[in-house]
């Protein structure tokens, strides 16, 4: 039982039994007892009924799920998998921190498989892959699975370097757990001091941290699963990427998809003047204040290459 619950908070004690050389879905690679906390997550979802509704709460989760949406479209995906733009070893602690408030594990792990995802886009060995494995596995099960629960450091060896990512990587529950906390007792403290907001700690911490989790989760997943599938294609890819305006909406730019994959290195996946890219547009911010630099987008020439005409 205790090495059970050592799987929750350190990760290295799983990474240790889970190895696989299985290419396709294998729902028995899922380690019940292991997922027990995602599953909790969803079904704390439920709480809304006892916890009730305020304005307050609501906005609170949906500015959180932007902020952190945010950490994981800028940070853990273009900056920590594409190296899209520099800063200094500081700020990239920093955002690291932010993008495991978002409860996707560490930077190295989601960096490894999405880097990995990269060189094997819709191929067998690709882990969400919706033509290789099926939707729900590609939306889902790849990321309860024990076979993709291991960080490949052969792909992030430019970041396994630091300590410091390697540390949040093998305990990316901590700061989840201290996000929480830091919610209820805010809702507790805004209970007592300005009751006119009509909240407390266990409303706050239900639409703050569970709510506005569990949406994030599945705004991203899409972009694993609906975004290979749903959608059009502009480029000629040797994968079956597709740009969703919906998904880019909800993820902030991630759903120009198939942008994304004629040229990955791209901080901008919104290649054009009329695909929002709000991510982008938060990096620009984060530039104008010295805080990041060498933004990279695509080139014009790459741009205009490869495209398919209808």
């Amino acid at each position: 039982m205790l090495k059970k619950l050592i799987k929750w908070f350190d990760n290295d004690s799983v990474n240790i039994e889970a190895e696989s050389t299985a290419l396709h879905a294998d729902w028995r690679q899922i380690d019940v007892w292991r997922v027990v906390p995602f599953v909790l997550l969803h079904l704390a979802c439920l709480c809304v009924f006892w916890v009730g509704f305020s304005w307050f709460a609501l906005i609170f989760a949906v500015v959180l799920y932007g902020l952190r949406m945010f950490a994981v479209t800028g940070f853990y995906h273009r900056y920590f998998s594409h190296k899209a733009f520099r800063t200094t070893r500081f700020f990239q602690f920093i955002i690291a921190l932010l993008g495991a408030t978002a409860v996707q594990r560490g930077p190295l792990w989601w960096a490894s498989h999405h880097r990995d995802h990269h060189v094997n886009s819709d191929q067998i060995g690709d882990a969400h892959s919706p033509s290789q494995h099926g939707f729900l596995w590609s939306h889902l099960g790849w990321f309860l699975s024990n076979k993709n629960f291991v960080t490949n450091t052969q792909r992030v060896k430019d970041l396994n370097k630091f300590v410091e990512l390697r540390w949040l990587d093998r305990f990316d529950v901590i700061v989840p757990i201290l996000l929480a906390s830091s919610i209820y007792c805010l809702g507790e403290w805004l209970e007592s001091s300005f009751p006119i907001l009509n909240t407390s700690g266990p409303q706050l911490l239900i639409w703050g941290f569970v709510i506005s989790t569990v949406v994030l989760y599945h705004a991203t997943f899409t972009v694993n699963s609906l975004a290979h599938i749903w959608g059009n294609r502009r480029y000629a890819t040797s994968d079956r990427s597709r740009n969703n305006a919906w998904i880019a909406i909800f993820t902030l730019g991630e759903g120009w998809h198939n942008n994304h994959h004629h040229y990955p290195g791209s901080a901008r996946q919104g290649f054009y003047w009329w695909e929002i890219d709000l991510t982008y547009y938060g990096l620009k911010l984060l530039a104008a204040c010295g805080l990041i630099w060498d933004i990279r987008t695509v080139p014009l020439t790459i741009r205009e290459s490869k495209k398919i005409i209808n």
